[in-house]
């Protein structure tokens, strides 16, 4: 302000800024809260959350990423840790704890660097050189699998099953994991690919986890709309169908004047005609099953009750989409030009009751490219835990399908990365080596985690770990066993991960730590009037009941 002159107002009243180092700090703090949360889940021996919403619904997981995603979080760097637990659960299906810690304690060691009197820009640049140098360490590391390896690819789902509810019956589902990969994968010029979304997982409440079954077809929590139609169709040509049923309402307001009695029985004729000409079309096709996405009138019901058809209406897209690749049926949108060529073929479509619901299945279909796990378990939060496991199951096995590598797991493959990173870091020099250095430390985050969640000393841990990369006669593949607290051959031991969870989560856990370092100035615009609902100002790094 100049002497004399009146202050200049740039920003809106009541805009909070934080500027310089404080603005830093208070981001790192925001997102080392984030990787705490989550911290206690990872490894074989990481407990679980409780997580209650406010309808007082409750989730019990260790699942890193649906932890974030059910709590509120608010503050800005917290939302960008989430984002790359999303992405890498989008893109790998597992490894989101692994990602978030990694991104925390980079930006930790950051922090402490910049006490030090590095710049963030340093730090930044040397940890991109860093991250770029590790991509090319772990494919080197990484060492091919094949696909038809069924040993192998049981192993890498039984890995990400470990220290989860599944984790009992850990064996049986991994064999139901590969066996649906191996039926949906399909190969596309020279690459070979896995839509996880034709794997569709049911949840059922009753019996127990080892009642679980894989099913070659589709699942339907539906039963068939008349009480006469067939609950049972042996070789079933099903029609798939994605228009109503019903007379069709005119798109623009009308109405239909009745002068005489005898025009309203016309009128009525007029409708039934319809809807018989509809089903009519259905039978010369010569469907038995009739799966609709739409409604299906009462009187088309009838007449497709009296020919014999199993109908099930109001399906959902993604199961229409799922019957469509596993059936070879094509969805119609227009019945009337509706021929034999469009229908699907299925071995058999039946209505079981699993527990009090009446389920249809349709299966025995010839290629399926859509199949379907029935999850059973003893309760509700159980089947919902077994889901998120069995989607993490079919996100890995699929991602070794596509890329063929894997690398040692049980922190054995970030001890060597971190060593080779700090043999890397003095051919760059600088301060740039000093950020080097840190994020070879970060990476060792992931085996003192494990070590530190299974209640073991962790200095000792990482000291034996590094031992045994580094001395005459070196086995690069030693890690930690969790349950005995021992460094041992994980490869002999079957611990292994696909390549691209690594990969994803060094990748991801960099891009947002470098942006984060990067930000210097955080102006916040006005929060709503009223009171945050934990009394906070609105840039608490977690949402209520968390922090």
């Amino acid at each position: 302000m100049l002497p004399g002159n009146s202050p200049v107002v740039i920003l809106k009243e009541g805009t909070q800024r934080d500027s310089g180092k404080k603005a830093t700090q208070n981001n790192i703090a925001a997102a080392k809260a984030i990787a705490e949360a989550v911290r206690s889940t990872l490894g074989p021996k990481g407990m679980d959350k409780m997580l209650v919403d406010s309808m007082g619904d409750v989730i019990i997981t260790n699942d890193g990423v649906t932890i974030l995603k059910e709590v509120e979080v608010q503050h800005p760097a917290a939302k960008m840790i989430v984002e790359i637990a999303k992405t890498q659960d989008s893109e790998c299906g597992d490894g989101t704890t692994t990602a978030v810690i990694l991104a925390g304690e980079l930006l930790k060691n950051a922090e402490e660097l910049m006490d030090k009197g590095v710049h963030p820009t340093a730090i930044s640049n040397g940890y991109r050189r860093a991250s770029n140098e590790s991509l090319e360490l772990l494919d080197k590391i990484s060492r091919k699998v094949d696909r038809n390896d069924t040993k192998t690819l049981k192993s890498i789902a039984i890995t990400s099953m470990t220290g989860k509810s599944s984790e009992a019956n850990a064996d049986f589902l991994a064999d139901l994991t590969v066996n649906s990969i191996k039926a949906v994968a399909e190969k596309i010029d020279k690459r070979v690919e896995v839509d996880r979304s034709n794997i569709k997982i049911q949840k059922k409440n009753g019996g127990s986890i080892a009642d679980t079954e894989q099913v070659s077809g589709i699942i339907m929590d539906k039963e068939p709309v008349h009480t006469d139609m067939p609950r049972n169709v042996n070789k079933a040509k099903v029609a798939l169908i994605d228009a109503p049923l019903e007379i069709k309402k005119t798109e623009i307001e009308s109405k239909i004047q009745i002068n005489d009695p005898s025009q309203i029985q016309a009128f009525l004729d007029q409708e039934e005609s319809s809807i018989k000409k509809m089903v009519d079309t259905i039978v010369k096709s010569g469907a038995n099953v009739l799966i609709c996405q739409k409604g299906i009138d009462d009187l088309a019901q009838h007449f497709l009750a009296k020919n014999n058809i199993m109908a099930i209406r109001r399906a959902k897209k993604s199961d229409i989409d799922a019957l469509s690749k596993a059936t070879g049926g094509r969805v119609i949108s227009n019945i009337d030009s509706m021929t034999k060529k469009d229908l699907g073929f299925a071995g058999l479509v039946e209505v079981r009751k699993i527990g009090d619901d009446d389920m249809t299945f349709v299966t025995e279909c010839k290629n399926p490219k859509a199949v379907s796990i029935l999850v059973r378990a003893g309760s509700e939060h159980v089947a919902d835990e077994i889901e998120r496991n069995l989607d993490d199951a079919i996100g890995v096995v699929s991602l070794v399908f596509k890329d063929g590598k894997i690398v040692t797991g049980g922190g054995a493959a970030e001890i060597e990365l971190a060593l080779k990173l700090r043999k890397f870091a003095p051919r760059v020099g600088g301060r740039e080596q000093m950020a080097i250095e840190a994020f070879a430390n970060a990476i060792e985050v992931v085996p003192s985690t494990l070590a530190e969640n299974a209640g073991l000393d962790v200095i000792d841990t990482l000291m034996g770990l590094r031992k045994s990369h580094t001395k005459k006669g070196r086995n690069q593949h030693a890690g930690l066993d969790a349950f005995t607290g021992k460094v041992v051959n994980m490869q002999s031991r079957n611990v292994v991960e696909p390549l691209r969870v690594k990969t994803q989560a060094v990748s991801s856990a960099t891009d947002v730590a470098t942006m984060i370092l990067r930000i210097d100035d955080v102006i916040a615009s006005k929060q709503p009037e009223g009171p945050e609902p934990d009394g906070s100002d609105g840039m608490s790094p977690m949402g209520p009941g968390m922090m």
